[in-house]
């Protein structure tokens, strides 16, 4: 009997560990450790049940796979050449350079957070892919008013890559299996499919709340005003709703989301600098093409 026992414990313990290996080598790990992201703010680490069951490989093979159809659609996203626009992609990587070096970025070095600027001034809008490729419209460039603000738009969507919003949004859509399946060995009609629904993906208000809340965390320690998002929704309300930017035309109402970015920055210390960098963020602007 004890003999048995002993087997029957050596093999409960194999599987407890094989899960445990399965489980962590599934999700890439971050450049911090969870412990890093537990604070009484309600911040941790990314992640939960869902998103363990894919890889950030495969969120960036998701973000690869919206690339591939963006940018062979030039019509719908004419894309600014990063080579003959290096002086505006220049100002628009520094900042974003600036909110990966927070030290808040869980996937910083692990996901590519490659930008590209689409020439579209009546687009007010900004997107991040699973797997982090980053897309600005010159329409919202345009409309903001100093660098602090655009580093909160971009601090929040960058959140959404970095909690792995789209991920957890694909895996309700598909399961987890197809999902894989699809990323690894779908067809040219499957990969557009799924491609298509990233691109029309709309956040929960969970969702846009948390990345409303990491984009206060990312922006405390760098040279911005850490409510930079405030200022934007801000800006917003005070425009009567007039120009609401597509991302935000089914999300929480902006001036419930200027109380929440306000609550969770005097949560976390009430911190930061007050930079928004008006003249600096002038050159920008007059990079862009008319």
């Amino acid at each position: 009997m004890k003999i048995r026992s002993l087997i029957l414990s050596f093999i409960v313990v194999s599987v407890l560990a094989f899960a445990a290996t399965s489980l962590s080598s599934c999700q890439t790990q971050g450049e911090n450790d969870d412990s890093t992201y537990v604070d009484p703010c309600g911040g941790k680490a990314p992640g939960g049940f869902k998103t363990a069951l894919i890889s950030t490989d495969q969120d960036i093979a998701m973000g690869l796979n919206s690339v591939e159809q963006i940018e062979a659609d030039p019509t719908t996203y004419p894309i600014l050449d990063s080579a003959t626009n290096s002086a505006a992609y220049g100002h628009i990587y520094r900042i974003r350079n600036n909110i990966l070096n927070s030290g808040k970025v869980y996937f910083k070095n692990v996901f590519p957070w490659r930008i590209r600027i689409i020439k579209d001034d009546k687009t007010l809008n900004a997107f991040c892919t699973p797997g982090g490729y980053i897309y600005v419209y010159t329409g919202i460039i345009k409309y903001l008013d100093n660098e602090t603000q655009l580093a909160g738009v971009m601090g929040h969507e960058i959140a959404h890559a970095d909690r792995r919003h789209g991920a957890n949004q694909m895996i309700t859509q598909y399961g987890a299996s197809a999902l894989i399946s699809i990323l690894t060995s779908g067809t040219s009609t499957q990969l557009a499919g799924l491609a298509a629904n990233l691109l029309l993906l709309k956040y929960g208000r969970a969702d846009e709340t948390e990345a409303d809340d990491y984009s206060v965390r990312y922006l405390l320690g760098t040279e911005y005003d850490a409510q930079g998002a405030k200022y934007f929704f801000q800006k917003i309300s005070s425009a009567g709703g007039q120009q609401v930017p597509e991302f935000l035309s089914t999300h929480p109402n902006p001036d419930n989301r200027v109380l929440n970015i306000q609550e969770t920055w005097k949560c976390l210390g009430s911190g930061g600098n007050t930079g928004t960098f008006d003249q600096r963020y002038a050159q920008f602007k007059a990079l862009l093409p008319q």
